[in-house]
């Protein structure tokens, strides 16, 4: 029986039994989900920049690789930090869901261009709020935390005319029918590895050599890329960063990625073509620390130690 390590939410356990279905096809193994409550899931209401950022939907569920209460994980990729624990490894990347953001308005047919001046919208990401503030400085825009049903129930119940969730988690729900409008990423650019689940165990070991087969090619390419972005610019929950990879033509991988300031006024932009996914990203992350990405990194990293 393959124990397989999840966050109790209804996405994280959607994602964790499309993946064991997977297994039990796929692998004939047996499997069995093991829900774990992180850290980031008990700090409801407080802000994940200031308390440790995105690992902490991860810590509890590594440790829990490692002492062997489970033998494998799924994770929503873009929780991962850029450095995982040591001796465990993303042993495989299932096929992507759509990476883009979603305006989920409580007027159904809403987007983000006709939402009214001055319009309350929800969000719980520095990233979404340095590119909507750059778009529309006339909106409010009003913290969010919570899973996905949370935030949904808190259009109505906050006042809010809309929310922006992930794509990928509305899908994976059956909530497609919610979504007003697909963000383009030329307007709002993704979080890493968004809508990308990534399967985590032990690096180098059988089982991991195994759960390989459940890797889809493009996925993988476009996460590595995204994350090598990731690790060169040092992100964190701090920052509001965003990258994207899409196959480009001649067989090239395309990643166009962003660092911004907290207020959305400085935004430099970099894009990188090539064929090494793991290059790729890193030209992409050297372009925008060439054009100014180093100075709005260093002035975001003082801000967050005060």
């Amino acid at each position: 029986m393959l124990r397989i390590a999840t966050r109790g939410s209804a996405l994280a356990l959607a994602q964790a039994r499309w993946v064991a279905a997977r297994i039990e096809t796929e692998l004939s193994e047996p499997t069995e989900l093991v829900p774990i409550k992180t850290s980031g899931d008990r700090l409801q209401g407080v802000s994940l920049a200031k308390v440790g950022g995105k690992g902490l939907f991860v810590k509890e569920i590594e440790e829990a690789l490692r002492e062997g209460r489970a033998d494998l994980a799924v994770h929503s990729a873009k929780d991962l930090p850029a450095r995982l624990a040591q001796g465990l490894a993303v042993v495989a990347w299932p096929q992507r869901e759509d990476p883009r953001d979603a305006l989920v308005a409580r007027e159904r047919g809403t987007r983000l261009e006709t939402l009214r001046p001055g319009a309350r919208l929800g969000t719980g990401s520095a990233r979404r709020s340095a590119q909507l503030r750059a778009l529309r400085p006339d909106l409010e825009l009003v913290p969010l935390r919570g899973n996905v049903t949370t935030r949904l129930q808190k259009l109505e119940a906050e006042g809010l005319d809309a929310v922006v969730l992930a794509c990928a988690g509305l899908l994976r729900l059956g909530l497609a029918e919610r979504i007003d409008e697909r963000i383009a990423a030329e307007a709002l650019l993704p979080a890493v590895a968004q809508g990308t689940l990534a399967v985590e165990a032990h690096a180098d070991s059988a089982l991991g050599r195994a759960l390989a087969a459940l890797s889809d090619a493009a996925a993988e390419r476009a996460a590595l890329a995204e994350r090598a972005f990731l690790a060169r610019l040092e992100g964190d929950c701090n920052v509001p960063l965003a990258a994207l990879a899409e196959a480009a033509p001649g067989g090239l991988l395309r990643v166009r990625g962003l660092v911004s300031s907290a207020d959305g006024r400085t935004i430099v932009r970099g894009e990188a073509c090539g064929r090494d996914a793991v290059a790729t990203g890193q030209a992409a992350a050297e372009e925008v620390l060439g054009r100014g990405g180093d100075r709005v990194l260093a002035a975001l990293r003082r801000e967050a130690v005060r």
